[in-house]
């Protein structure tokens, strides 16, 4: 006895709204992985170049804080370096500009920024330090090196690793002791006594507005202390670096999210979005395939 007339198998027609983002979401996959190959090439060229940089100043066998002073050296008594022009405004999170313009080395940020990189191609754990007004603005930016188990700072902009008086070298907890950070930077010339380490922060998510302190919350639930890794101060300092985290990233999102849609394609609709690689295919004969024999013979 027959059951009647069968129903067609759904297909990817039937749902055009499921199709389109199926392949929106291919389209982003391929995205990232370019972005992600291009982060590569960049942070792999980047640190080339930096490493090239410290092979030059930093002595090799020296124990880390001969390492730090060479650093600190070098970016006071260096060879001349480009003057900035009126019209010119390089990127003061790039390296190759942090490390050949005399005025970026003369400004905190920036001279952090030049002092962490190269630190970094070194093999010294480094990373930045802003130190914040009692309004949460930010006053001064220095590094911290970590040497014998303790982060120490260093200043790169004044060229000073700040010490106590019986020479030792100081954390920010120590400098947050008022009679201890007086006593470690009154012979420093032209030092700002509002450079204080009473307030301060690694990465200064609190300024941005609306969603920045709870951006912080957010992170700190998961990751206690997270801004205390140097990966994060790499984020900021290092452009390229940014990228190819970024792009790494994005493109784990978005293979989760083409895992999500096939599920609940089979499930539901009892279809499967468009194969990356069909789409691929279908894409590449677009562009690079031979025309047939019909339109030859045309």
């Amino acid at each position: 006895m027959s059951d009647g007339p069968r129903l067609p198998s759904p297909t990817l027609r039937d749902h055009p709204f499921f199709f389109v983002l199926g392949c929106a979401t291919n389209i982003l996959i391929v995205s990232f992985v370019l972005m992600s190959l291009y982060g590569a090439l960049w942070e792999f060229s980047t640190r080339e170049y930096l490493r090239g940089f410290s092979d030059a100043i930093v002595p090799f066998a020296a124990p880390p804080e001969q390492q730090v002073q060479a650093i600190l050296t070098w970016m006071d008594r260096g060879p001349a370096r480009n003057q900035l022009a009126s019209s010119e405004d390089p990127s003061g999170r790039d390296p190759l500009n942090t490390l050949n313009y005399a005025g970026l080395l003369r400004v905190c940020g920036t001279a952090t920024n030049a002092f962490v990189n190269l630190a970094d191609a070194g093999g010294l754990e480094s990373r930045r330090l802003l130190l914040l007004s009692p309004t949460g603005n930010t006053n001064h930016v220095v590094a911290e090196v970590h040497i014998d188990g303790r982060w120490i700072v260093v200043d790169p902009s004044f060229r000073v690793i700040p010490r106590d008086v019986l020479g030792h070298l100081l954390t920010k907890e120590q400098l947050a002791e008022p009679n201890t950070f007086r006593l470690a930077t009154h012979a420093i010339t032209h030092y700002d006594p509002r450079y204080a380490y009473t307030r301060t922060e690694h990465i200064h998510l609190t300024g941005i507005p609306v969603f920045g302190a709870v951006l912080r919350r957010v992170l700190n639930f998961p990751f206690l202390n997270w801004d205390e890794s140097m990966r994060w101060t790499l984020l900021v300092e290092r452009r390229s670096y940014a990228v190819l985290v970024m792009g790494l990233l994005l493109l784990m999102v978005s293979l989760l999210w083409r895992s999500a849609l096939d599920v609940y394609g089979r499930k539901f609709l009892g279809v499967t979005p468009v194969r990356l690689r069909v789409q691929l295919k279908k894409g590449s004969l677009a562009i690079l395939g031979r025309p047939d024999r019909a339109s030859v013979a045309e």
